[in-house]
């Protein structure tokens, strides 16, 4: 198989896009999942650590059907989907409906990393000893970060679909949308040339307690020079 034939399979397999259906048809079941107040007014959930990027790009954790009300609100083109397993039928038929395409990139979540611990204590009659050494082996692995492969060449795909105006208004999503959508935003802040600690606020700012050392060294090492920059959201510190 010649190189190019291979870069093009490459790029198949990194990511499946879901097309929309020609014909439109208004799904029955979509009034179950409205939420309306005492005054019959429709409520609208945003998903879970919803934000808006940038102008005409969203970020957000995996949309449930109590959210489709509120995501027709954003009039979106198009969705950037995160994670490896397929995307949930009732999902798939909202997308249909209201003619939203879908770019899936597998990016797999965290994977905790096996160690074979080894533990050999001598023959004491203290017990007071013996929990220190558990205490000190168990505060070890509690402070092990979780091991995750972030795949750079699945980041830059996706943000050719992000980066692409024409896929606009675009929500970009994995499970909860902290550490894979965190790792995309953050890539996407290089290309407009954010300096790193406004890069990383916004990281912390959803992830938390869960912010990852490996994320943020993904996105300091994470070479932007071959992206177009957009004029999103500038920020108010130095580049660099």
């Amino acid at each position: 198989m010649k190189l190019g034939e291979e870069l093009d399979q490459q790029e198949r397999d990194i990511c499946r896009t879901i097309g929309i259906v020609e014909s439109v048809t208004k799904l029955s079941t979509m009034g179950a999942d409205h939420s309306f107040d005492s005054n019959g007014e429709e409520l609208y959930t945003p998903p879970l650590n919803f934000s808006m990027v940038g102008n005409g790009i969203f970020r957000s954790g995996f949309p449930d059907t109590a959210n489709f009300s509120f995501i027709k609100t954003l009039g979106l083109r198009s969705i950037v989907y995160l994670c490896p397993e397929p995307y949930p039928e009732h999902n798939v038929e909202f997308l249909k409906a209201n003619r939203i395409h879908l770019f899936q990139f597998g990016i797999e979540g965290t994977k905790r990393s096996k160690c074979l611990l080894l533990m050999i204590f001598p023959q004491q009659r203290s017990v007071q000893t013996i929990i220190q050494k558990y205490i000190i082996v168990f505060t070890a692995i509690s402070m092990q970060e979780p091991f995750v492969n972030i795949p750079e060449i699945t980041i830059r795909e996706a943000l050719k679909v992000v980066l692409d105006v024409r896929n606009h208004p675009l929500l970009i999503h994995c499970k909860r949308g902290k550490h894979r959508t965190g790792c995309v935003v953050g890539c996407l802040r290089k290309t407009q040339r954010w300096c790193l600690t406004s890069i990383f606020d916004e990281y912390q700012r959803f992830a938390a307690a869960k912010a990852r050392v490996s994320d943020q060294r993904f996105m300091e090492l994470f070479d932007a020079s071959g992206f177009k920059d957009i004029p999103i959201c500038p920020s108010s510190c130095s580049k660099r």
